[in-house]
């Protein structure tokens, strides 16, 4: 299963999934560590800092969401080239270095969608399960506008 972790929340300062992960590996050094991302936000990867590196410490796993399409050129392309899989098992079977892009029938909304509803005091109750909501009013997550 899946273990959601909230230490970028609490960490002071720019947070960053690259210095998140080298954490987690540190950790959990034989575990299979996977970062689950939409679409999205995978399609604006070599903008992250140190996007890199991702690959030495997990896999990524990619919320294939409707309107977007997985890119088959540029850096990306290459990455899915060479390490994409359609297999889940390889997930388990190793502890990083996998890209699965994984078909998810949802509503068609993003997360900065939802981030701006929430920062302009709307409700997004209707664009995702309660459990999600609940978890974005407990910690305020999308009331700031640094993620990433």
């Amino acid at each position: 299963g899946f273990v959601s972790d909230d230490r970028e929340l609490r960490r002071e300062g720019p947070s960053y999934s690259v210095d998140t992960l080298v954490e987690l590996r540190r950790e959990f050094p034989a575990r299979s560590l996977g970062l689950i991302v939409g679409m999205d936000a995978f399609l604006k990867l070599p903008d992250w800092h140190r996007w890199d590196e991702i690959l030495d410490l997990a896999h990524i796993v990619v919320a294939h969401r409707p309107g977007w399409r997985a890119p088959d050129m540029g850096p990306l392309g290459e990455l899915i080239a060479e390490y994409g899989t359609h297999r889940v098992d390889d997930l388990h079977n190793a502890t990083h270095g996998r890209i699965h892009i994984h078909a998810v029938t949802q509503l068609e909304i993003a997360s900065t969608e939802i981030r701006e509803l929430v920062a302009a005091g709307r409700d997004p109750r209707f664009l995702m399960p309660d459990a999600v909501r609940d978890v974005i009013e407990e910690t305020g997550v999308y009331m700031s506008d640094t993620n990433e």
